[in-house]
């Protein structure tokens, strides 16, 4: 592209330079000039669209990616009514802008950088669908009717008549497979958006993903980042939940918001009809075989769900308890035990504490290195201004803040997060300094971006320090280094040849793709047709490129029809279920949703 036009530059406050941009923005939209369009951004841009343009989760960039985008979308879109929504603010000569638009089938809001060459980053989201809005508010129903109805029946007979007749009489629209925290908040949204949907989940309550962890395990993010949607935490929740305070209270949430969700329900087989456009999925619940017929199935089984559990010689062998962190039963058992634990990030440190706390003599072998930033540090210098009392009092909504998070696109965000890190590891020197000389093995990301950067990228690598790292620092917990060669009838051999004397070996070797759910249940065929799920192609450690500039597979149509992924930690489940949940409202209204940018497929697993 070589036309461009004059940036929005020069004098004036920052509200009239946002709406000079606006009215032209639109304008050339209005026009159906992609170009002139595209031209109003920086040469180096970026815009992120969440589902409003693109019937996907998408990331374009520079002026010929933006015009490709338009291109393809503009005339379904049909954008108009770009304004904002709170007075811009200018800093470091970047003008910053909340904005709401609306498109042909929906009401979106977004956000805005502007800078002297135009347009840095622009962020687009729908949130609700035309004709389709949540009952909330002044929509919210009655409730009661009132008057004399012969025949009436109850909230909770409706209720009652609702489950015995679901997955029978009524089949779902929607299946969900996993009734964790991303399930049961994905299927509150499609409960909100009028959806039939079914979340099924193998354990016998709801919360049982938490509930059923060794007894230590509690949140390391805190309370302000962990909200599910609807229903926030009562003001007076611990930063810090533990877990089974976490599992009482998704138990709660799924009665309250009225989630479809099947208990000791273990899905056995899905498999795809091409001709019915149609799945076919076999549930055993409780012992009864039952199948279900839906027209989408969401895989919610946890971005770390799928246990990696190594296979070393010898491991028939061993003659103590030997289990993946996922299975680990607690500390009590093992008061005065030798054990070791293979592995160095959060389940590690964290069991490693909690056999350490019970009397157990406690070796961590760390075969990589692992990035380590402590939780009072984290909490204030890189998520302080987003998600903290500091940040409510001033202001900043939970939804706003995931706003603002979402507005950094993934290719750049990783400049943001380099000068967080290196504030607390100065910081912090002393820490690191003690741990270092202790023998532990710190890294800070490929590009010193991080924690979060890590997260996205491979999610493995880190450590939140609760408390572990000073065992560790102080010799209490016992380092070795290497990889596991084999085992024996009573230890651990590394491949130095060191010797581990153990009566139980933990694996917290961690998860592998969720696509590795889709091989178990529908097939490998099928597994390798939609790929890995997670990571961002950024060619760093673990996660290979080439770029795809979104989380793959994740909460957007994947290579497989009517197979999506759910997944991640609680804010992510709060915030990408909504997008989730309309695309999937959309597909059941009929609403045509033509997908710019389907994802192709780089890696199996």
């Amino acid at each position: 592209m070589t036309q461009t036009i004059d940036p929005v530059a020069g004098p004036g406050s920052p509200q009239e330079r946002v709406d000079a941009w606006l009215n032209r923005f639109e304008s050339a939209l209005a026009a159906g000039d992609a170009r002139q369009a595209a031209a109003m951004f920086a040469a180096d841009s970026y815009w992120r669209d969440l589902v409003s343009f693109t019937w996907n989760i998408k990331t374009v960039e520079g002026r010929e990616g933006i015009a490709h985008m338009l291109e393809s979308c503009l005339t379904n879109t049909a954008p108009s009514g770009f304004r904002t929504t709170e007075a811009p603010v200018e800093s470091a000569g970047v003008v910053e802008a909340w904005i709401e638009f609306e498109t042909a089938g929906g009401r979106g809001k977004g956000h805005l950088r502007l800078t002297d060459e135009g347009c840095w980053t622009l962020l687009t989201s729908l949130r609700e669908l035309k004709g389709f809005e949540e009952p909330q508010r002044e929509r919210r129903p009655k409730g009661a009717h009132h008057g004399t109805i012969r025949g009436r029946r109850s909230w909770a007979e409706e209720r009652d008549r609702e489950e015995t007749e679901l997955g029978r009489e009524q089949q779902p629209y929607v299946v969900v497979i996993g009734g964790g925290q991303g399930g049961i908040a994905l299927g509150a949204r499609l409960r909100q958006l009028g959806v039939p949907a079914l979340v099924l989940e193998r354990n016998g309550r709801a919360g049982d993903s938490w509930r059923k962890r060794y007894k230590s395990l509690c949140l390391h993010d805190p309370v302000w980042y962990d909200h599910l949607p609807y229903l926030p935490f009562p003001d007076n929740w611990p930063v810090f939940a533990p877990k089974d305070k976490i599992a009482d209270w998704l138990e709660m949430y799924t009665q309250v918001m009225e989630v479809p969700y099947w208990t000791s329900s273990e899905v056995t087989s899905a498999g795809w009809d091409d001709e019915a456009e149609r799945w076919t999925v076999v549930v055993d619940r409780d012992g009864e075989a039952i199948t279900l017929t839906p027209r989408q199935l969401v895989f919610a089984t946890g971005m770390s769900g799928k246990p990696n559990i190594p296979s070393f010689p010898g491991m028939e062998l061993f003659q103590g308890d030997q289990h993946h962190s996922s299975q680990h039963p607690g500390p009590d058992a093992y008061a005065g035990k030798r054990a070791v634990v293979i592995g160095s990030n959060n389940s590690a440190h964290d069991i490693c504490a909690a056999l350490w706390e019970h009397g157990a003599e406690v070796t961590m072998v760390q075969r990589s290195s692992t990035h380590i930033v402590r939780s009072e540090s984290l909490m204030d210098i890189a998520m302080g201004d987003l998600y903290s009392e500091r940040a409510v009092s001033s202001g900043m909504t939970t939804d706003k803040a995931d706003m603002v998070f979402a507005s950094l696109p993934y290719r750049i965000m990783h400049e943001f997060q380099i000068p967080v890190y290196k504030q607390i590891r100065e910081r912090d020197a002393d820490f690191y300094d003690r741990l270092e000389k202790a023998g532990f093995l710190l890294d800070w990301g490929d590009d010193e971006s991080g924690l979060f950067m890590k997260y996205l990228r491979r999610g493995s690598g880190y450590y939140i320090d609760v408390g572990a790292s000073e065992l560790v620092a102080d010799g209490e917990i016992a380092l070795a280094h290497g990889k596991v060669d084999h085992l024996t009838a009573d230890g651990v051999v590394l491949a130095d040849g060191t010797e581990l004397p153990a009566d139980v070996v933990v694996y917290a070797t961690g998860y592998g793709s969720m696509n590795g759910w889709v091989a178990d249940l529908a097939g490998q065929e099928m597994a390798d047709r939609v790929g890995k799920c997670w990571g961002l192609g950024s060619g760093t450690t673990k996660d290979p490129g080439p770029w795809e500039g979104e989380q793959r597979n994740m909460w957007k149509p994947t290579q497989q029809q009517g197979l999506w992924f759910h997944g991640g930690n609680l804010h992510q489940s709060r915030h990408y279920s909504l997008y989730l949940a309309l695309q999937l409202k959309a597909r059941y209204e009929g609403i045509p949703t033509p997908v710019y940018g389907l994802q192709e497929v780089h890696h199996l697993s």
